[in-house]
């Protein structure tokens, strides 16, 4: 093969390589952002159960932060309702486990903002 040729192949190579990352980049952009306070809470009373390496299997399928992200937009509206209604009616983090992590419990200031956050981005969603 000619200098050229393989120039070209290197070229398309790179653009195609590119065109693919920017396309998963934007793909896993349309998350929400998520203030460092409401990680911060997340990470204190719902990651423990609530992500992929969970023995948590329930847990871990009604909602799983480490692939928060990779929702769709539709998935992650229902996910955020599901965390405003869970967090009104005081389900999270549950009684059963409160009593084994008194300390995971959350704050009526935490619950506030993670449900002002879960509107929020719900809302902004719908748009």
């Amino acid at each position: 093969m000619s200098k050229k040729g393989v120039f070209m192949i290197a070229v398309l190579f790179f653009f195609t390589t590119y065109s693919v990352n920017a396309t998963v980049t934007q793909a896993g952009s349309k998350a929400p952002a998520m203030p460092d306070n409401v990680k911060a809470i997340i990470e204190k009373s719902c990651i423990g159960c609530h992500n992929t390496d969970s023995k948590n299997d329930d847990a871990k399928e009604d909602l799983d932060f480490k692939k928060f992200d990779t929702l769709s937009k539709q998935q992650m509206i229902h996910a955020l309702k599901e965390i405003g209604e869970a967090l009104e009616e005081n389900e999270m983090p549950p009684a059963k486990f409160l009593e084994k992590y008194p300390e995971k419990k959350l704050t009526d200031a935490e619950k506030k903002e993670l449900l002002d956050w879960a509107n929020s981005e719900s809302k902004s969603l719908y748009k």
